[in-house]
């Protein structure tokens, strides 16, 4: 296993464990406010903390980290539920209209802004997480159909595929039983891309308002709310920043460790 596979795999492990803790357990409810305590460092009573309400920045991070997650876990899994079938389509009628269909469309998404669009949408429909785990699974659609795409059209030339259309398998079968067993790699790798991308995304939109709503914590929130108390309480700001940089560092690792154990090239190179 490569170092960034274990470094990658216990930083994410250790965020998703704070996620599912927090269903459980957390120091104090995230939503008690203590105003005579407000604002207090990092000590032995709240390990990281207050904010500018009293409540402990832990317990606050804990369940941000759920929200964060659940927003990304969702999105990607819109993603790729409908990229996927998108990308082995097009593969399939490789220089038909419907190839030229589906990667046009792609290309007009990429065309735009990922995260002003998201803005937009957001905006056009409310606030709030829903809206948010739309706005993030649409621009991950195009991303994993193109991926599917671009790892099918070399299986599809392969010799056992030819075989399987002698034997009477449609287009459909063959994808689904011959295809993206092949491509499962590149999807599980470019997966985790997209999930670190989707919290950095949904830190974003509640940065700005757009994603979930008061009295659910999200670390995008928690960073609007320190902005303008950074020169008296550093540790509102540094403290969910750290918790996005090392959630998304985790997951970067992880995917590159993921990259180089799955993949077949690699792995022959190793040997």
């Amino acid at each position: 296993m490569s170092r960034n596979l274990i470094i990658g795999g216990l930083l994410t492990a250790l965020v998703v464990l704070a996620a599912l803790l927090s269903f459980v357990w957390t120091p104090y409810a995230h939503t008690a406010m203590d105003i005579p305590n407000k604002l207090q460092p990092p000590n032995g009573t709240h390990w990281l903390g207050t904010d500018h309400f009293g409540r402990d920045i832990l317990s606050l991070i804990m369940v941000g980290a759920r929200t964060s997650i659940a927003v990304a876990f969702v999105a990607v899994g819109v993603g790729m539920l409908i990229g996927v079938p998108l990308g082995l389509w097009a593969a399939a009628r490789n220089g038909g209209w419907i190839d030229e269909l589906i990667m046009r469309g792609n290309d007009l998404v990429f065309a735009f802004p990922s995260l002003v669009i998201a803005i937009l949408i957001t905006a056009i429909f409310g606030a709030g997480a829903i809206n948010a785990i739309i706005a993030i699974g649409i621009f991950n659609i195009p991303v994993f159909a193109r991926v599917t795409r671009g790892g099918a059209l070399p299986i599809l030339a392969r010799e056992f595929i030819m075989a399987a259309r002698v034997s009477g398998k449609g287009d459909a079968r063959i994808a689904f039983e011959h295809v993206l067993g092949n491509v499962a790699n590149l999807l599980i790798v470019q997966a985790t891309i997209q999930f670190s991308l989707g919290i950095l995304a949904e830190a974003a939109l509640s940065y700005v308002g757009l994603g979930a709503q008061p009295p659910t914590p999200s670390w995008g929130r928690m960073l609007a709310d320190a902005q303008t108390l950074v020169s008296i309480a550093p540790h509102m700001a540094l403290i969910p920043g750290c918790a996005i940089i090392i959630t998304v560092l985790g997951l970067n690792l992880l995917g590159d460790g993921l990259r180089d154990r799955l993949d077949p090239k690699l792995r022959v190179s190793r040997v």
